[in-house]
């Protein structure tokens, strides 16, 4: 399980890192449960993968196609479930978005199935988002 889980987290943060639509696509659950956090206009609960790629859709528009995740630090796996340390990088018009973020993935049957995301500085990414 942990070897599948390992896989699969890593397939989807190098797909991230490509911006590879079709392989995160693949790699989301079409029902998956994403816990955005803060109080910005990303934030809150998405209940498919249709809303995930709406959400990051408006990042990227927001950003001006600057979003990146631009260093993935730590890969950690428990069962079904991996934490990755990972850092994003955004700017806009008055604004810079450099923040490490901590994701919480629960992977199952190969897909990821959940996934919880913490801030590091969730005050910094509120401002940089806004509502």
């Amino acid at each position: 399980m942990e070897k599948q889980t390992l896989q699969v987290v890593t397939d989807f943060v190098n797909a991230v890192q490509q911006v590879n639509l079709e392989k995160l696509g693949a790699l989301l659950h079409p029902d998956i449960t994403w816990e955005q956090p803060g109080s910005n206009r990303f934030s809150g609960i998405k209940t498919s993968s249709g809303e995930v790629f709406q959400m990051v859709g408006g990042m990227f528009e927001i950003s001006q196609n600057t979003m990146s995740l631009s260093d993935v630090k730590t890969i950690a796996v428990n069962g079904d479930q991996a934490s990755v340390v990972l850092t994003w990088k955004a700017s806009r018009p008055g604004a810079e978005l450099h923040t490490d973020n901590v994701d919480v993935y629960t992977v199952k049957d190969g897909k990821i199935v959940a996934a919880k995301i913490y801030a590091a500085d969730i005050r910094q990414e509120d401002i940089f988002w806004g509502n």
